[in-house]
C-alpha cells in the first residue's frame, strides 16, 4: 500500500508542478504579447494522467482549472486511493487527500519533494499542453501542418499528438532519460478542453 500511496502522490504532485509553472518566474520566455500569454494560461482540462518511474507507476483521472497564476486540480481513481485535491497560487500550494491529509509548500517543486521525494519536477507543462515551448532554448520539430509535435527542453522530450486538424494536442508523452539508462515518463491524455 505504501508504494501505491507514493505513486498517487507522484501523480498528484506532478500535476501541481504542471499547474504552477504558469506562475513561476523564468529567466527566458518566448516573446509574445502579454495579453496572449495571459489568455493562454487560462483553461480547463479533463483527462487522464499516467506516471511511470523506475520504481513505480500509476494513473488517475483529472480535472484541471488554470486561471493565470491560480489553479485547482482534482484527481480521482488513483489506484483505489480516492480523491485528491491540489490547489495553488503564488507562494502557496496544497495537496489534500484522505490518505495523506493536508500537505503545504511554497512551490510545486517543494510540494513534490515533500510528498514523494521525487526531485525531477516538470516545470514547463502549462506551455506544453498549449503546444508551445517554455523557453527560448527549446528544440522544436513540426508536423506537415506546421504544428509543434516534439519539444526538447531542459532534459525532457515531449511528443505531442493531435486529432485531425486541431491546433492543440490531445496527448502528450513526456520522457526524461536517467543516467541509469531508464526513464521517467508522464503520459497525459486530454479528453476535454
Amino acid at each position: 500500500m505504501r508504494t501505491l500511496l507514493k505513486s498517487a502522490l507522484i501523480i498528484g504532485c506532478s500535476l501541481s508542478v504542471i499547474a504552477m509553472t504558469g506562475c513561476q518566474t523564468m529567466t527566458q520566455k518566448p516573446v509574445a504579447p502579454s495579453n496572449t500569454v495571459e489568455k493562454a494560461n487560462q483553461f480547463n482540462l479533463q483527462g487522464k494522467i499516467g506516471v511511470k518511474t523506475p520504481a513505480q507507476s500509476g494513473s488517475a483521472f483529472f480535472t484541471w482549472q488554470q486561471n493565470q497564476e491560480q489553479f485547482d486540480i482534482e484527481l480521482s481513481g488513483i489506484l483505489g486511493i480516492g480523491k485528491t485535491q491540489i490547489s495553488g497560487q503564488p507562494g502557496q500550494v496544497t495537496l489534500n487527500s484522505s490518505k495523506t491529509g493536508l500537505i503545504r509548500a511554497a512551490t510545486p517543486e517543494e510540494l513534490l519533494q515533500r510528498a514523494t521525494g521525487w526531485q525531477a519536477p516538470i516545470t514547463h507543462i502549462v506551455s506544453w499542453v498549449q503546444a508551445r515551448p517554455a523557453t527560448l532554448n527549446a528544440q522544436l520539430q513540426k508536423d506537415d501542418q506546421n504544428r509543434i509535435n516534439q519539444i526538447k527542453e531542459d532534459g525532457w522530450t515531449v511528443n505531442l499528438s493531435y486529432n485531425d486538424t486541431a491546433n492543440l494536442p490531445n496527448k502528450l508523452i513526456l520522457q526524461q532519460q536517467l543516467e541509469t539508462g531508464k526513464e521517467n515518463r508522464i503520459t497525459m491524455v486530454l479528453q476535454n478542453r
